[in-house]
C-alpha cells in the first residue's frame, strides 16, 4: 500500500511538472511573440531547426504531386515504382483499375509507409497529404476561378541516413525514373493511326499477335527480333554514323503468310505505335509530307501492297507513257515515288527519330528498282508458305498440343503441298477437337495435292468435312471409305 502511494505521488508530481514547463514554453512563446521583431523570431526558429537538422542523422526529400501549374514527373514515377514494391500486408492500401484490360494497381494510402532497398540501402517513403482549400479559395478570389487548384496536394518523403544522400539524388532517382519508364511503355495501350485527308485518327490497338505465336521460320523470326533489339539499342550510332535514326523492312510473299500479323507482331513487342498510310487517300507530296512529319517517334509506319496500293508517277521525265490531255492532268494524283523515297531517305527522313517503316506486297518483282535500293529497305524478310514448323506453332495455338500420332504425315504433306498458314489456321480452327481437327487438316492437304495447286474452295471442303462427320457418327465408317467418299465428291 505505501509503494502504492509512493507511485501515485510521482506520477502526481511528474505531470505537475509537465505542465509547469507547458505553461512556461507558452509563457515564453507569448512574451517572444509580443516583444522579440518577427526577423529576430524566424533568425532564432530557423537557427534551433539547423541545429536540429544537424544533430538528426535522417534525411528527407519531399517530392510533390505538382510543380506550380505542371505535374511533377517525379512524383508519377515514383508511384509507379512504388507500386511494383508495394508489401499487400500493409493495414491500408489503396487498389485501383482505369482499364478493363489492365490489371489492378497498388498503392500506398495517406500515412502509410513503406521501406526499399537499393543497392543496399534502405530508403524510407511515406504519403503525405495536406488540404489546399485556403489556397485554393483565395486563388478563385484573385484569378477568376480558374480551376487549377487542388483542394488536396499530396507529396512523397523519401526519407534515409544522410550518408546515403549522394546515393540517393546520383543513383536511386535516377534508377526510379528509368524503372517507371520502361513500366508506363509496358502498360500503356498502343495506337494504330489511319489517315484521312492531311490528319491522322487513332483507335486502341489490341492486336494479340506476338511472336511467340507467329508462325513461321524459327531462325528468320529470331533474326528479326534480334535486328530490332538491335535497332532501339543504336541512338548513339546512327548519331556517330551521320544516319536517320530509323530501320526499313520490306515484307513480301503470298497472301495469308503472316505479313500483317508479323507487323502487329513487331508493334507489341517494342510497344511503338502503328501509323497505316494509305496513299490512295493523299493526292499530293506537299500532303504526304504533313502526315509523315506528324508521325511520333518511336513509332511504325506501314504502306500495305506497295505495288498496287498508287501507282506512283515515276521520277524521270523522259519515261514514256499514256497521258491525259493537260487540262486533266491537274485531276490527277500527284504523289510521286521520290516524293515517297524523300522520306525513306532523303533530307525529310530526319524529321523524327526511332522510327520503322514496313512496306507489303505480295509480287516483289513488280516494285520498282528503286525501291529496293540498298539503304531504302534494309531487311527484305520473306514471309513464306507454311513449313512444319509454322504447323506445329499453329497446333499449340489452336490446340495447345506439342505432339500428336498424326503429326508425321501433315509435316509430309505440308512438305509437298503449297498452303499458307493462313489456309491451316481455318481448318485447325473448325473443331475443338484436336483428334477431328487434324484429321480434317489430313482431308484437306490431301485434296489440295490431287488438286495440282488448283485453288480450294474453302467453304465447300467444310462443308463436305462436316458432312463426313456426321456418317462417322451415324454409321461408324471406316477412314478409308471416308477418304475414297471424299475424292468423289
Amino acid at each position: 500500500m505505501a509503494s502504492y502511494d509512493k507511485a501515485m505521488e510521482s506520477y502526481k508530481k511528474a505531470v505537475t511538472t509537465a505542465a509547469s514547463l507547458a505553461a512556461s514554453a507558452m509563457l515564453v512563446r507569448g512574451v517572444v511573440n509580443e516583444l522579440v521583431p518577427y526577423e529576430v523570431r524566424d533568425l532564432l526558429f530557423s537557427g534551433m531547426g539547423y541545429l536540429r537538422s544537424h544533430m538528426s542523422s535522417q534525411h528527407t526529400i519531399i517530392i510533390e504531386e505538382t510543380e506550380g501549374w505542371a505535374n511533377n514527373q517525379l512524383y508519377d514515377a515514383a508511384r509507379a515504382y512504388l507500386a511494383t514494391r508495394i508489401n499487400t500486408d500493409m493495414q491500408r492500401l489503396r487498389v485501383s483499375r482505369v482499364d478493363e484490360t489492365k490489371s489492378m494497381m497498388f498503392s500506398m494510402e495517406e500515412g502509410e509507409e513503406m521501406a526499399d532497398v537499393h543497392e543496399g540501402t534502405e530508403f524510407k517513403w511515406r504519403l503525405v497529404c495536406r488540404d489546399n482549400s485556403s489556397a485554393s479559395s483565395s486563388n478563385t478570389n484573385g484569378r477568376g476561378g480558374s480551376g487549377n487548384f487542388k483542394l488536396e496536394v499530396r507529396s512523397f518523403e523519401m526519407s534515409f541516413h544522410r550518408k546515403h544522400k549522394d546515393k540517393a539524388l546520383t543513383s536511386y532517382l535516377p534508377h526510379i525514373l528509368a524503372v517507371a519508364k520502361k513500366i508506363k511503355e509496358q502498360n500503356r495501350t498502343l495506337k494504330i493511326y489511319m489517315n484521312e485527308g492531311e490528319s491522322w485518327f487513332a483507335i486502341d490497338l489490341h492486336h494479340p499477335s506476338t511472336f511467340s505465336t507467329l508462325a513461321m521460320d524459327h531462325k528468320l523470326k529470331q533474326s528479326v527480333m534480334d535486328d530490332l533489339e538491335r535497332f532501339v539499342k543504336r541512338k548513339e550510332y546512327y548519331k556517330k554514323i551521320g544516319k536517320a535514326w530509323k530501320r526499313g523492312y520490306l515484307l513480301y510473299g503470298p497472301p495469308g503468310t503472316g505479313k500483317s500479323s508479323m507487323i502487329a507482331a513487331m508493334a507489341n513487342y517494342l510497344k511503338f505505335d502503328v501509323y497505316d498510310l494509305e496513299l490512295t487517300e493523299v493526292n499530293w507530296n506537299s500532303t504526304l509530307r504533313r502526315l509523315l512529319i506528324g508521325m511520333t517517334n518511336r513509332s511504325i509506319l506501314v504502306i500495305e501492297d506497295i505495288d498496287c496500293t498508287v501507282e506512283l508517277q515515276q521520277r524521270e521525265e523522259g519515261q514514256e507513257g499514256t497521258k491525259s490531255n493537260p487540262s486533266e492532268d491537274k485531276y490527277l494524283q500527284q504523289v510521286t515515288l521520290s516524293g515517297l523515297l524523300n522520306f525513306v531517305d532523303g533530307l525529310w527522313s530526319t524529321s523524327g527519330e526511332e522510327r520503322i517503316i514496313i512496306f507489303t506486297t505480295n509480287y516483289k518483282e513488280r516494285l520498282d528498282p528503286a525501291l529496293l535500293r540498298p539503304g531504302r529497305m534494309d531487311m527484305h524478310i520473306h514471309m513464306g508458305y507454311c513449313c512444319p514448323e509454322s504447323f506445329r506453332i499453329l497446333a499449340s495455338n489452336y490446340h495447345s498440343i506439342d505432339h500428336h500420332a498424326t503429326y508425321p504425315e501433315i509435316e509430309e504433306l505440308i512438305k509437298e503441298v503449297m498452303v499458307t498458314p493462313a489456309e491451316v489456321a481455318e481448318v485447325l480452327m473448325r473443331n475443338e477437337e484436336t483428334d477431328v481437327a487434324l484429321k480434317g487438316l489430313i482431308q484437306f492437304l490431301k485434296r489440295k495435292k490431287d488438286g495440282a495447286g488448283k485453288p480450294e474452295n474453302v467453304d465447300q471442303v467444310a462443308k463436305e468435312e462436316e458432312q463426313e462427320k456426321e456418317m462417322m457418327t451415324k454409321s461408324d465408317v471406316p477412314d478409308n471409305e471416308d477418304q475414297q467418299d471424299g475424292s468423289k465428291e
